[in-house]
């Protein structure tokens, strides 16, 4: 099969647009954390914690949520919410694109066994339908993380393609 001359291209573009896609989300995710106070401050984090404990969490994960989260829970909540903004911020700008995936990446798998444990009688297959909220993320992550995301639609593509220019103007 021959591929079109310009499948690098659109495959980066196609990439690109997942990742844009993905830092609006995730923008979206941190809008209320950030510019309100019912996560951070007023125990909306450590609900989510409880929720978890109380029937989502991997057998491994609940001692650490108990004696690590729980207790440092506002900390934990700010990281959170700044964490989602930082990482949305630098996938839509494509600035440090492969840090905030390896940070998203850590992030989500966190939340995943945090969140998503079907319980221990359940069959192989539904640990991956119950964990599809944060494992299509990390997926997505994974695939910044192998390929270039920032190639186009990117801080550093504009920077690029401005250099180009300038050598090309005085040459």
């Amino acid at each position: 099969m021959n591929l079109p001359p310009d499948s690098s291209v659109r495959n980066s573009e196609a990439l690109a647009l997942v990742r844009v896609g993905v830092g609006i989300l995730f923008l979206i995710f941190a809008q209320y954390k950030v510019f309100g106070t019912a996560f951070t401050l007023r125990g909306g984090f450590q609900f989510w914690i409880n929720k978890f404990l109380e029937g989502g969490t991997y057998p491994f994960m609940a001692p650490i949520l108990r004696g690590f989260v729980l207790p440092h829970a506002t900390g934990i909540a700010f990281l959170v919410a700044y964490g989602e903004l930082a990482i949305g911020i630098a996938l839509v700008l494509g600035i440090l694109v492969r840090s905030a995936s390896f940070c998203g990446l850590v992030f989500m798998l966190t939340l995943l066994f945090s969140s998503d444990y079907p319980g221990a009688g359940a069959a192989f297959w539904q640990y991956f339908g119950a964990s599809l909220s944060h494992s299509v993320f990390a997926l997505c992550f994974a695939a910044f993380l192998i390929g270039r995301a920032d190639t186009v639609w990117s801080v550093k593509a504009l920077r690029k393609n401005r250099e180009d220019a300038y050598r090309s103007e005085n040459q």
